[in-house]
């Protein structure tokens, strides 16, 4: 029995690693005791050893910057028609109203079931969650009624399970389904694509395909259609390229047979290039594993004239690079040949060290924009003004030593861990699980964590795994 316990800590040792090992960094302003990788993966205890740094946020000139609230997880933004702000938070099943002047943070609705994409429609609020398209009756301050089912038996799980749902200018509300894997090909061909939905029928229909995780979607001025794009893993620090695409109705955009321009893919391609020459290029490249993830085109009249056409984008930042590159907002602005990208809001890793993940941003119709942070829990309140601070000090603490559960070789190499982090000991603390979680809880996250921390596909297994982890940490 002992050794199948070494096994199932090793297995979660290592999926744990891929966040653990990786950001050690985060805010210090209300998050719980041990920073956020304590934050991010509850059932780890930081050690008391750490080592603070003070950090600077920096906006592009024309903005000022300020911090207006802490939410746990936060992840979508939408404003609503008073100007507070909807939060979904997947890591908690929650979703929050902020208030836009006071920051004041309210519990709208819990126990969900992986809230990610929101939308607000005709006295309803629709909630992307894991395996539906959800909805309550809404009237711009608090819920009612019963939340009820719009669209439902969506494909659940997978490495990229979180549903991002937007209404389009045709009123019709699209949703974008990941991929469950880095590359294969998938047995559900709902997977992998970005679906539309009659708002007031529920019709369903096909609108794209070969998007590995279209995490993130807007329509321009001119009304067309673009969605940021996550490339594929285990390809070396400089590819792929994560992508933005134009989405047009009946597209194929490459994946899983090609990346980037048409290039073929070297575990799928082959075999299959005329496939891969009628799919659609990207029509900008960013960085390999920059994680792009929400992206919004501004529209108000009182940002600087050279950003009232640009697209601002997050960059939830790599995990998968022999060195970070990513973790900052970027504006694109069009150019002649597609777009050309600054940074508009950085500070967020400096020197290889994390601070803070922005994962998603919103705009409000007076032009102050929104990030949300869901690593260091925040929402950045960005004002376009000469006036004001366009910096945002905040402090950071790294943990400098993490013990305890020393992992076996043998689970490290046959995991393939050993692909993605290189041939590290990988040590990690895992201990008092039994204070944050009883067996469904830790079951529930062991199928759904923290990208990118692989899930446990099989219930079954995920169920023994958390029962073992129980009797060996309790």
């Amino acid at each position: 029995m002992r050794w199948i316990v070494r096994i199932i800590l090793g297995l979660v040792a290592v999926t744990a690693l891929l966040i653990g090992g990786l950001f050690l960094f985060g805010p210090t302003v209300n998050t719980p005791a041990g920073g956020l990788l304590a934050a991010v993966l509850p059932f780890l205890e930081t050690p008391a050893a750490t080592r603070e740094s003070t950090r600077s946020l920096e906006v592009a000139d024309g903005y000022s910057l300020s911090l207006l609230a802490n939410v746990p997880g936060a992840r979508v933004i939408r404003v609503t028609a008073a100007g507070d702000l909807l939060v979904s938070s997947p890591s908690s099943n929650q979703i929050f109203l902020v208030d836009h002047v006071d920051g004041s943070v309210q519990l709208l609705l819990a126990d969900l079931d992986g809230p990610h994409g929101l939308e607000v429609h005709g006295g309803y609020l629709y909630i992307g969650e894991d395996a539906r398209i959800s909805r309550i009756a809404f009237d711009g301050e608090r819920v009612s009624g019963e939340l009820e089912t719009f669209v439902g038996d969506l494909p659940t799980g997978g490495g990229h399970w979180k549903k991002t749902i937007r209404r389009g200018p045709d009123g019709d509300l699209y949703l974008a389904i990941g991929s469950t894997c880095n590359v294969c090909i998938e047995e559900d061909q709902r997977r992998a694509a970005l679906w539309r939905y009659d708002i007031e029928t529920g019709e369903e229909s096909l609108f794209a395909t070969g998007l590995r995780n279209a995490a993130g979607f807007a329509w321009d001025r001119s009304g067309r259609l673009f969605a940021t794009d996550n490339g594929r893993d285990l390809l070396g620090d400089e590819l792929p390229p994560c992508e933005l695409n134009e989405v047009v109705e009946g597209g194929f955009y490459g994946w899983p047979f090609a990346y980037g321009d048409r290039v073929a893919d070297p575990d799928l391609g082959a075999g299959r290039q005329n496939v891969i020459e009628a799919s659609i290029g990207p029509v900008f490249e960013f960085r390999a594993h920059n994680a792009p993830l929400g992206i919004e085109f501004l529209r108000s009249a009182a940002h600087p004239t050279d950003y009232r056409s640009a697209a601002l984008v997050a960059l939830h930042g790599s995990w998968n690079r022999s060195s970070k590159d990513g973790y900052k907002v970027v504006s694109l602005h069009p150019v002649d040949d597609g777009f050309e990208s600054r940074d508009f809001l950085s500070g967020f890793l400096v020197d290889d060290d994390v601070s803070g993940r922005p994962a998603e941003l919103a705009e409000a119709a007076d032009g102050t924009i929104y990030v949300a942070d869901d690593y260091a829990n925040a929402i950045y309140k960005i004002v376009p003004s000469e006036r004001g601070s366009s910096q945002l000090t905040i402090t950071a603490t790294q943990d400098t030593d993490l013990l305890a559960v020393t992992l076996d070789r043998p689970m490290w190499t046959d995991g393939g861990c050993a692909a993605c982090h290189g041939d590290a000991e990988g040590q990690v603390a895992l201990v008092s699980l039994g204070a944050k979680y009883d067996l469904d809880s830790l079951t529930d996250y062991l199928q759904r964590p923290t990208s990118p921390m692989p899930p446990v596909t099989d219930p079954d297994a995920a169920r023994e795994y958390a029962r073992a982890l129980l009797e060996a940490t309790p």
